[in-house]
């Protein structure tokens, strides 16, 4: 008899939501929203729908393979534990611990899959990735600004006169947000959009301001300039809260409207209405994590953090430059669950650089690559030098459920449970402040098993198995220890499914910034404390005419890669019901000026690599301007990363995936 449980949805997403899942003999039936859950109140997207399928599919990896002379063939687990761990011994005692490069990234939002970071500091300490694919570049700006990334509690936005959200469909990548929004509009609130593509949220939106990509902090500045000009300013806030105001009137002074609005392609008429909307507080501003992947990326993120303060609407209930929420991941004692002291050494790779990275390492040279949560021959930046990467190490060890572009290549794939068949807890540090229980509901089928139980008898082989040796409930209250005085427990939390963190629902109220100055810093103190000015700029992407007009008149097109609506990432593609397809979408100009209709079979290419797929036409969207979805699979035409760059931020800690430009043409 079919019998529904409470669960959580695993996924990187900006929502966490709460699910019904529906068993039936041992099986998932059916996933649903869960309607007493406090934010995502019974709706889940199509994403999380599909867990269902991820789960029953006959695709699913069920038993440990090793690859023989260049063929996959099904081994014991006592065989692939065996033959890893003796490896691992010999790659410590032969060229120390940092030869092992772990390679981590977020398929699974899951506490304990930071349980990989235990396993590899009781090893000794290897070498890491640094910085983020996704975020990384506007965590760190944010910290320059505030000291952290915070944002306000989802219900806050209730309290807006005015919403800007600049470089973020929420449609597709926030639905929970997305109706917050319509309420907040039924309540008199206007809502703007700033996005080079007129997508779902632009539709409902009061007003749309189409941009040239990589120019959002240019805009900022515009908009600053007008608020300055028309005595907007708060000038209470600027005086008392913040340093380095005098930097900022330096910069501005020193570039026209005019050249502002000639680079973003925003009409000055528009930079002085948005100045009026921010004055007239409380002005919302939600960015999204495209703005922040070009090279100019950190300063971009400055930049509209700078105008939010300009505009005093920091602290304030209905304002905030929100970003990121990270004070809910701070909830949580990662440094006990992941044992950090016990690494002996250890070696940081950027994330971006990877790559370049492993093929050049010396002392040690890379002997073994292990991969968990995560597909990095189709999410790392340019794909061709990622795969002679990946491919010139003498083993690579993925832990997965599929078999990915990246498990193709190992010389182990080790088969890993799926959300419904373990037992975890998660959140979401982009949006609210709950965390979800997640219980076991169905066994796994085949050989598959936890990573839980993979790093335990790995561990068990190396000398540290003790390290290992507790329940899943200890490890999840060693994770909770710091919320204790609070009434928060392992218990609770499997009573209430879902609870609330102890967060400040709206940052820096208090006027307490966790900045050296106290203050919020235009100029930063602590990038100056480094050796670095720490000063804004008007800097621009790095592939781009403004920057580089050779290559901009090679390649004169701008290539985005967002969120696919079907995928988390690369994730789902292999499980659609009809075969993926890589859909090309393009500008109306483009179209126009090449003779594309809806269809074509087209090439994309720069001079890292070409990626070929199908003409759709942007029904609106700033001119030049090309998305490829990101995530899809070699095998169905991807990755479209071939295309985009491995250069990292101007702060080093974010991707420049945005910052590309391509050339396309029809393949007849």
């Amino acid at each position: 008899m079919a019998k529904v449980y409470q669960s959580a949805c695993p996924l990187n997403c900006w929502d966490s939501c709460g699910f019904h899942v529906t068993i039936e003999e041992n099986k998932v039936i059916k996933v649903d929203g869960d309607p007493a859950h406090p934010i995502t109140k019974g709706k889940i997207c199509g994403r999380g729908r599909m867990l269902e399928t991820r789960t029953n599919s006959p695709q699913r990896l069920l038993y440990p393979l090793k690859k023989i002379n260049g063929e996959f063939q099904q081994i014991s687990w006592k065989q692939a534990l065996d033959e890893i761990s003796n490896k691992l011994k010999d790659i410590k005692e032969t060229y120390g611990s940092k030869a092992v490069f772990h390679s981590h990234d977020y398929a699974n939002n899951g506490i304990l899959k930071n349980l990989d970071q235990r396993f590899f500091n009781c090893y000794g300490g290897v070498t890491e990735i640094v910085g983020s694919l996704c975020w990384g570049a506007g965590i760190e700006a944010q910290g320059w600004d505030f000291g952290e990334a915070w944002s306000h509690e989802p219900n806050d936005v209730l309290n807006s006169k005015n919403i800007v959200i600049w470089g973020r469909n929420v449609t597709r990548t926030n639905m929970h947000f997305f109706e917050k929004l319509q309420e907040a509009k039924k309540q008199g609130a206007k809502v703007f959009v700033i996005d080079p593509i007129y997508n779902a949220t632009a539709k409902m939106a009061d007003e749309y301001i189409s941009i040239k990509p990589g120019m959002d902090g240019l805009l900022a500045a515009g908009i600053m300039k007008e608020i300055l000009r028309l005595s907007l300013e708060d000038r209470k806030f600027i005086d008392s809260f913040t340093y380095g105001f005098d930097d900022v009137l330096v910069l501005l002074n020193g570039i026209t409207l005019e050249k502002l609005s000639k680079m973003t392609e925003v009409p000055i008429e528009v930079m002085t209405r948005l100045a009026k909307v921010f004055a007239d507080k409380p002005t919302a501003v939600f960015m999204g994590l495209g703005m922040q992947r070009y090279e100019n990326g950190g300063n971009s993120v400055r930049l509209i953090d700078a105008l939010v303060a300009i505009s005093g609407n920091i602290g304030i209930a209905g304002g905030g430059a929100n970003y990121a929420n990270r004070q809910v991941g701070q909830s949580f004692a990662f440094d006990e669950l992941t044992l950090a002291d016990r690494k002996q050494q250890h070696r940081q790779f950027p994330i971006m650089k990877q790559a370049e990275e492993i093929l050049t390492a010396k002392n040690p040279a890379i002997q073994m690559i292990v991969v968990t949560c995560g597909n990095p021959l189709t999410q790392v930046p340019d794909s061709n030098t990622v795969s002679k990467a990946f491919a010139s190490v003498p083993t690579l060890v993925v832990i997965e459920q599929f078999m990915t572009d990246t498990a193709k290549l190992a010389d182990y794939v080790l088969p890993t449970t799926t959300v419904f068949e373990e037992e975890d807890f998660y959140y979401s540090s982009m949006y609210h402040h709950y965390v979800n229980y997640g219980p076991k509901l169905v066994d796994a089928p085949g050989e598959a098993k936890s990573d839980l139980w993979i790093w335990t008898q790995l561990a068990e082989r190396l000398g540290f198995g003790e390290e290992f040796h507790l329940t899943r409930d200890q490890f999840f209250a060693m994770a909770l220890k710091p919320l204790e005085e609070k009434g928060i427990t392992i218990e609770k939390l499997k009573e209430e499914q879902t609870v609330e963190l102890p967060v400040k629902m709206i940052p820096w109220q208090d006027r307490k910034f966790k900045t050296p100055s106290g203050k919020f810093e235009f100029t930063s103190t602590l990038e100056r404390l480094k050796g670095n000015s720490g000063l804004l700029k008007l800097s621009v992407p790095d592939e781009s005419k403004w920057s580089n007009p050779d290559l901009a008149n090679r390649y004169p097109y701008q290539l985005l890669t967002i969120h696919p609506l079907r995928s988390n990432h690369s994730q789902n593609y292999q499980v659609w019901k009809q075969t993926p397809k890589l859909k090309v979408e393009v500008a109306q100009n483009i179209a126009t000026h090449l003779q594309l209709e809806e269809g074509d079979y087209v090439r994309i290419w720069n001079d890292r690599g070409e990626v070929k797929g199908y003409v759709s036409i942007l029904q609106k969207s700033h001119p030049n301007v090309i998305n490829i979805d990101e995530g899809i699979w070699k095998e169905f035409g991807g990755s479209v990363n071939n295309l985009t760059s491995s250069r990292p931020s101007d702060n080093e800690l974010g991707s420049t995936l945005y910052d590309c430009l391509v050339n396309i043409g029809k393949i007849n």
